[in-house]
């Protein structure tokens, strides 16, 4: 028996009401004083950074296993190197760059339906999060429990993957394989616009 219709609308609907009112990406969480939750707010204080990782969702349950969890669990691991980099200042150029081409290319690959094998998509999802990272990192030195804003921030990320996998899992749906590559292309386009912000 086919899913119902409205099941992939669930998602879809999460993400309109945690949606930023502000497309201007890492701001300090406000919400409350507890670090924790100061975490569990970040990750949707950027539109691009919640683009990013829907995509990656989205491309991992578009490719199927193991993709359909090893992108999502790559992610945050390299996102991890690229924070500890940002905290112990280190240089990287051009973040903002690389963080708003990671959310054009992440949706061009969903636009393009493109398969890639492993040894392609988990190394270009990588080095995108590592940018993700490196640009939440060089917030952290300053914040009196670092570690509790780590814990949120990680399961805030986790739980965007999953609405990013529940996503691509449209394409059980007739013509589903179509509304993904239009999502893809929705992601894409906006990625162009917050490129041409920075």
């Amino acid at each position: 028996m086919p899913p119902a219709p409205s099941r992939p609308a669930a998602p879809l609907f999460l993400l309109l009401v945690t949606l930023p009112l502000s497309v201007a990406a890492h701001q300090q969480g406000t919400i409350g004083s507890s670090a924790l939750l100061n975490g569990l707010s970040h990750p949707i204080s950027g539109l691009d950074h919640v683009l990013a990782m829907l995509a990656v969702g989205m491309w991992g349950a578009r490719l199927g296993m193991p993709a359909i969890w090893l992108l999502p669990v790559t992610f945050p691991l390299m996102m991890t190197l690229g924070g500890i980099a940002g905290m112990l200042g280190l240089p990287l150029p051009s973040v903002e760059l690389g963080i708003g081409l990671s959310v054009v290319m992440l949706g061009g690959v969903i636009l393009a339906g493109l398969r890639a094998p492993l040894w392609i998509s988990m190394p270009l999802v990588g080095i995108f999060a590592v940018f993700h990272g490196y640009a939440h990192g060089v917030e952290m030195p300053g914040l009196s429990d670092p570690l509790a804003y780590s814990l949120g921030f990680v399961v805030a990320t986790g739980l965007i993957h999953i609405a990013g996998i529940t996503i691509g899992l449209v394409t059980r749906l007739p013509h589903g394989h179509t509304l993904l590559r239009l999502g893809g292309g929705l992601i894409s386009a906006a990625g162009v616009y917050l490129l041409a912000q920075t």
